[in-house]
């Protein structure tokens, strides 16, 4: 639960305040170690089944760039990203995420980290000459939510390619924005990222409080990742920004003329949360892809975290359309630091379980017509889209 006073209700539905920490009665320790400074999320590691059909989909649909590969990995990069790769296509067995990785401010932030970590009890290992080409000196843990994180700063430079506008496409994909991570333990997951120094800008929480989603940043946007409540740890999506909303119109034109519109999963449309336009992809072995634009500055040390009604329509959608199934319900795996998929702990909360089913079902548009708008769920014979 939240500190909920100090809050102010906007115009448009949700509510503002100064960010608060977010209890679990789970809790992670908090270390008395110094956490490593994290400038941003960097790139994100990928195994895949089918190496070929994965470069079909990154490069030749999407139009990331190759900086380098061979037969058993590729490693693309968007247009205004000057270190090695924003992302690793490695070929293997089972389809998962090897690493959520971070760049850090200096290389002394590398035993921040292992200290850290170490204190947490966690699985932490450090590899001087990197864990993957273009990488060097880096740390990789197993965080004590499940999910495998790396910080590095050492890394080799490539061109940027902002000034390249004979290799442009109309969907230009230019910088890595963010990652989506599903934990069965929101408040626990949001409270150890504040300790790693990630800061709340929105999150969604019900009248009791309950926190069912929260995103958090270190670079001054809305969120490097976002903790969503579900069957985790798992992967829910990785994120790349365009310059403007007609670049994501280009890309599903450029889908359709290939009649490979089947990728398309959700939108496009535009998020309450975050303010952003956006668009979600599947590739070919599943992973969720979200192409994204114009959210807003965070920087400032007093930004206000906005808070959703966990029933409010808009906050996954502006315009108020449904979401599918999918979208909630499924995401990748990802793997210990061995290479084995880690276990998929179910979400027993039963409150959180039904909104992340039926909330769409039984939302409002209007703040003031919620209960008017689920005469079911007031009258008592409904639970949050779930019969009683």
């Amino acid at each position: 639960m939240t500190d909920k006073t100090q809050k102010t209700l906007t115009s448009s539905g949700y509510y503002v305040s100064q960010e608060a920490p977010i209890h679990s009665d789970n809790p992670v320790a908090t270390p008395t170690s110094t956490p490593p400074d994290i400038l941003r999320c960097a790139y994100m590691e990928l195994v895949v089944t089918d190496l070929a059909a994965s470069r079909q989909f990154y490069v030749d649909v999407l139009g990331l760039y190759v900086t380098a590969e061979d037969d058993d990995a590729i490693y693309l990069r968007s247009t205004e990203e000057f270190i090695h790769h924003n992302l690793v296509l490695r070929r293997g067995p089972i389809a998962a995420v090897a690493a959520f990785s971070y760049r850090v401010r200096s290389a002394e932030d590398l035993d921040r980290a292992v200290a850290f970590y170490t204190e947490l009890g966690c699985d932490v290992r450090r590899e001087p000459n990197g864990f993957v080409q273009g990488i060097g000196d880096s740390v990789r843990v197993v965080d004590p939510l499940g999910f495998p994180y790396e910080f590095f700063f050492e890394t080799t430079h490539v061109e940027r390619l902002s000034w390249r506008y004979d290799l442009h496409t109309p969907g230009e994909l230019v910088r890595l924005d963010h990652f989506n991570q599903v934990t069965p333990d929101v408040p626990r997951a949001v409270r150890h990222y504040q300790d790693l120094g990630f800061r709340v800008t929105e999150d969604i929480q019900d009248d009791e409080g309950t926190v069912y989603a929260a995103w958090m940043r270190r670079k001054p946007t809305v969120h490097d990742t976002a903790a969503t409540g579900g069957d985790g740890p798992r992967m829910h999506h990785v994120a790349f920004a365009t310059h403007e909303k007609h670049n994501i119109l280009a890309i599903c034109d450029k889908l359709g003329a290939l009649r490979r519109s089947d990728a398309i999963e959700r939108g496009p449309g535009r998020h309450g949360v975050s303010n952003a336009f956006y668009l979600y992809l599947r590739d070919p072995d599943g992973h969720r892809v979200e192409i994204y634009t114009q959210d807003y500055y965070t920087g400032d040390p007093d930004n206000p975290v906005i808070t959703w009604d966990v029933h409010d329509n808009q906050r996954r959608d502006w315009w108020g359309n449904p979401v599918v199934p999918s979208w909630y319900t499924e995401a990748s795996l990802v793997l210990d630091l061995d290479g084995n998929p880690q276990p998929v702990v179910a979400r027993t909360d039963s409150s959180e379980m039904a909104v992340t089913i039926g909330a769409d079902g039984f939302s409002y548009t209007r703040p003031d017509e919620g209960e008017a708008s689920m005469p079911e769920y007031k009258q008592g014979e409904y639970k949050l889209g779930h019969q009683l």
